[in-house]
């Protein structure tokens, strides 16, 4: 069965709760974090256990061959970040992946993002980063829960080993990304006599959850000093790359503290580089400093002024952005430099500023969201993913881990901020997000999907906060998003004459069938009042309790 998603058409309401709420892309996830929150788990134990699950159920946007990010407000009132972020490998020098992918001119990025030469290739050994999941995980329940890691793990471990049927959206990433599994491993693991599962057709991951039960007993050292890690590196290394047992060994877990703005009296925290949150708080800014959220809702000059805010913020922060122990980053956030950019923003599009993506990485990747809130006023943004899909395409011996392909988002010019150095974390596109919409009044959010990331914040947040949208019908509301071809794409749903009216002004406008852009929860405390949404681009549910 071959589902067609664009004829999806239902609705949902905001989910209300009075003890807690999960919200993910998929029904058996968000069950699996509330059964946890049931048995008196708080909302950083049930964040673990849902991402776990997500790694079963939805394994074709997620796995522990990738990397997770955490934005909270916890119940005593601080609010912090969590990076599991890993780097390049030591031996992985720009010069060494240079001629292991083909000789070229070493010119530097022009404005737009191009350049000839050698660029990182989309997939293969050289994208894969340490991946940072296992241990992520183990510090989030170390440092805030109160459950076991192997306790958190055993609902996904339970997916695996016993079974579940495959939801459609997942069902068609996973035909889309059969073209990946040209290695045994990859095939053994994730093809069913040779195919991608169908809607409905029930799957068991065994490999993967003889990993998850291996990490649930010995902790995330399985992954980075033990039997685990070395089938990584073992995998790596025999396609060519260069991970070794002591790249993942080196691993450690960050607590950054989040950058933040003010959007019309709301106060929204992102992460800084290496992750894109600064982008999403620039263009914020830009467009508070234009007044774009001041027009009417269903006016071109909403949906052009809001787009432009966010096309300069992404030719800045896809340039600038990267790890900031290598390269120092400009305070793209700060109101200062949002001023000097709203300048330029006229009547007509900007026509000199591309967005494009770092080295042509691709835009349309994925991952998965949760945000789960509890009654003592815990509230957690998390995100995990592999980057594209199942990542690099390879899989590690017989673990059932996929890796991910965050590397492809290097540069390999020698004068680009985000080049490839040893060790050094690529930009990257996970974005948690929390929004301080009061005085006990708080939001936990974010947008699945590469580079739509900070563009779904940014249309999120002005739904909420200009528009004065309900939690659920500000995920509905039709999107627009740029492509790093330059283009505006808008979803059918638009209102009518916005999409002909933005092309009468000069943008290159693609309307596109269906509900196709990024992918949204949503949870809020409210001084004890507890509320969720889910995005009706995917198989989505909040769960209540």
């Amino acid at each position: 069965m071959h589902p067609d998603l664009d004829r999806f058409n239902s609705r949902r309401s905001t989910v209300y709760a009075p003890r807690g709420v999960v919200a993910t892309s998929q029904p058996l996830a968000a069950e699996a974090g509330a059964a946890i929150l049931r048995d008196g788990g708080n909302a950083f134990d049930a964040a673990v256990a849902t991402a776990a699950a997500l790694n079963v159920v939805e394994p074709t946007s997620t796995g522990l061959g990738g990397d997770v990010f955490a934005c909270y407000r916890t119940a005593d009132g601080d609010v912090g970040a969590m990076r599991a972020s890993g780097g390049a490998p030591e031996r992985a020098t720009r010069e060494r992946v240079r001629e292991a992918v083909g000789e070229g001119d070493d010119a530097a990025y022009g404005s737009d993002r191009t350049r000839d030469g050698v660029v990182m290739p989309d997939q293969g050994p050289h994208t894969v980063t340490v991946p940072g999941t296992a241990r992520g995980w183990e510090a989030t329940l170390e440092r805030f829960g109160r459950r076991s890691l192997g306790t958190v793990l055993d609902p996904a471990i339970e997916y695996a080993r016993e079974g579940y049927p495959v939801t459609a959206v997942v069902s068609a990433q996973w035909q889309h990304a059969e073209r990946l599994f040209t290695d045994d491993h990859a095939r053994e693991a994730f093809l069913f006599d040779g195919e991608s599962p169908s809607v409905g057709q029930t799957v068991r991951l065994p490999r993967l959850a003889d990993s998850l039960e291996r990490i649930g007993e010995r902790g995330a050292d399985a992954v980075y000093e033990g039997e685990i890690g070395e089938a990584i590196a073992a995998e790596v290394q025999s396609k060519g790359g260069f991970m070794t047992v002591d790249d993942l060994a080196a691993f450690e877990v960050e607590w950054p503290d989040p950058l933040s703005t003010t959007y019309n009296g709301t106060e929204v925290y992102e992460l800084g580089p290496n992750n894109q949150g600064q982008i999403a708080l620039e263009a914020l800014n830009i467009a508070e400093e234009i007044g774009a959220g001041e027009n009417p809702y269903e006016s071109v000059d909403r949906v052009h002024e809001f787009a432009e805010a966010t096309k300069l913020a992404f030719h800045d922060g896809q340039y600038h952005v990267t790890d900031p122990e290598y390269e120092e980053v400009p305070p793209l956030h700060t109101d200062a430099f949002a001023r000097e950019r709203a300048a330029e923003i006229g009547r007509e599009p900007l026509s000199d500023v591309e967005v494009g993506t770092p080295d042509g990485a691709g835009e349309d990747a994925d991952t998965v969201l949760l945000c789960v809130a509890d009654g003592e006023g815990n509230v957690v943004s998390y995100i995990n993913s592999r980057f594209a899909g199942f990542g690099s395409g390879l899989v590690a011996g017989e673990t059932g881990i996929a890796l991910q392909n965050r590397g492809a988002s290097f540069s390999l010019s020698a004068e680009h901020p985000n080049r490839l150095a040893p060790g050094k974390r690529p930009f990257h596109t996970l974005v948690p997000a929390l929004a301080h919409l009061g005085e006990d009044d708080w939001l936990a959010f974010g947008v699945m999907g590469g580079y739509m990331q900070p563009q779904g914040h940014v249309q999120v947040l002005a739904n909420l906060l200009d528009y004065d949208m309900g939690l659920q019908a500000a995920l509905d509301a039709p999107r627009w998003r740029y492509r790093a071809d330059g283009s505006l794409a808008v979803e059918e749903r638009m209102p009518a004459g916005i999409a002909s009216k933005l092309a009468r002004r000069g943008h290159d406008v693609r309307v596109l069938p269906g509900l196709r852009f990024g992918g949204a929860e949503a949870v809020r405390w409210d001084d004890g009042t507890l509320s969720g949404a889910t995005e009706p681009r995917k198989d989505g549910q909040v769960t209540g309790l």
